[in-house]
């Protein structure tokens, strides 16, 4: 692979503001196309933010998710009889009955889109983000080499949401959500994985069964000239915590838990930033069954500007995750300026240092959380020290414009034969 390429990101859903996956896609991509490629994102609902000069080609969902979220729209085609096309129908019908079938139904249609684009101008590579669905192992027969991004294994999530589940039949319904087993197998038959981890690596390696030297470790990067600490005024004893509350994964149980064993000791307020409260199920009711109302505040959705006010005026982040295979609240926070609790869990202690840029506490320990959390919160000095170093440690590790080199790196090597496949066979003498 010499000089600029054509790159196809397979995305089956990207918004910056639903997770990780979406802000990862959305910079990752804008380094590789100042490097000079020519990127293309197939992407499914919520459609991804991207860069000017990513072309985004956009597929449709028909999901219960999509569903729910705008039934107007939803139903508003120009042609009903796609509510009847096979995988049509069979997405809705999955979701409707809590089986997680996004990843395949999109890797099945990001095929004929992806065939569509290849026969006008052919790609050098394809890079999935995170979906692992069927269909790749479709589109990788056209003889394109591909990689993806697998940012930590649906089994983290499911053994998560299975431990925290109140009964057998909710137990059951978690188990079945995940596609774990598909994302294992298309796994093994891909060109190299990318992880964004240490942590994620070895519980990639160990998920999928695949050999070491198969994955690839690319830390992300954080965008310091928007992360970065502002002049507004601090907001007295205010935690914020950045978090999808849902995902049984991101702790929202054990931080609400502490929060309750210091409601009568401890003066704070939390700023919970996450989808708006109506939408939300989990977190709205232990914050009442905790009697914490008076003390959480929902924000809803934000944008990014609004995000860093929310991190400036804090006094502190809380990362109570179980797992994280990065732990981007986290490093934005400390771009921030803002010392962080965190938990032990996955690659959270790759990026906050213990006693040095925040405390770490062990996953799933309300008491231990609510101890780091109130012993921040009454030392002014620790905060401000620990906020320099974590602003510091960003800059010096985790940049966007190194991660795309170095996953350039890794198209070069799945895209150029190794000299010794290069080299023609020696004639025996």
């Amino acid at each position: 692979m010499a000089g600029s390429v054509r790159l196809c990101f397979l995305v089956y859903h990207g918004s910056m503001y639903s997770g990780g996956q979406g802000v990862y896609i959305h910079y990752l991509t804008r380094e590789l196309m100042r490097l000079g490629h020519e990127v293309h994102v197939i992407a499914g609902p919520p459609y991804p933010s991207m860069a000017e000069g990513v072309q985004v080609h956009r597929l449709e969902s028909f999901s219960w998710f999509r569903f729910v979220e705008n039934r107007r729209e939803f139903l508003d085609r120009p042609n009903p009889l796609q509510f009847f096309y096979p995988l049509n129908l069979f997405e809705f019908a999955s979701t409707r009955a809590g089986i997680f079938s996004l990843m395949f139904t999109f890797s099945l249609r990001a095929v004929a889109k992806f065939q569509e684009l290849h026969r006008r101008h052919p790609f050098d590579i394809v890079h999935d983000n995170q979906g692992l669905g069927i269909g790749l192992l479709l589109i990788k027969s056209c003889g394109v080499p591909m990689v993806a991004t697998v940012h930590h294994p649906l089994s983290i999530d499911a053994r998560n949401a299975v431990a925290q589940a109140t009964g057998p039949i909710e137990k059951v319904r978690r188990l079945i959500y995940y596609p774990i087993l598909m994302q294992e197998f298309v796994a093994r038959r891909l060109d190299r994985i990318i992880t964004v981890s240490e942590a994620s690596a070895r519980m990639v390696e160990s998920a999928f069964v695949l050999p070491r030297q198969q994955i690839e470790v690319i830390h992300n990067g954080i965008d310091t000239d928007t992360f970065r600490p502002m002049r507004v005024a601090k907001q007295a004893n205010n935690i914020i915590c950045v978090s999808n509350s849902e995902d049984r994964s991101k702790g929202a149980l054990y931080l609400l838990q502490a929060l309750r064993y210091l409601r009568d000791s401890t003066d704070y307020r939390l700023t919970f930033v996450d989808r708006p409260e109506h939408e939300l199920k989990l977190a709205p009711r232990l914050v009442r069954r905790y009697g914490l109302s008076s003390r959480v505040r929902f924000t809803g959705r934000v944008t990014t500007p609004q995000l860093v006010r929310h991190y400036c005026r804090a006094q502190m982040s809380v990362c109570p995750s179980l797992y994280e295979g990065f732990g981007l609240p986290a490093a934005e926070a400390m771009a921030c300026g803002l010392p962080v609790v965190a938990t032990t869990g996955g690659a959270l202690p790759e990026v906050v240092q213990d006693g040095v840029t925040g405390i770490l506490v062990p996953p799933a320990d309300a008491r231990s959380l609510a101890e780091a959390t109130d012993k921040l919160m009454r030392d002014a000095d620790m905060r401000r020290r620990m906020g320099q170093a974590g602003r510091q440690r960003i800059l010096d590790k985790f940049n966007w414009q190194k991660a795309a080199l170095q996953t350039e790196a890794v198209y070069r090597q799945v895209c150029e034969p190794s000299p010794a496949a290069a080299s023609p066979p020696v004639a025996a003498s």
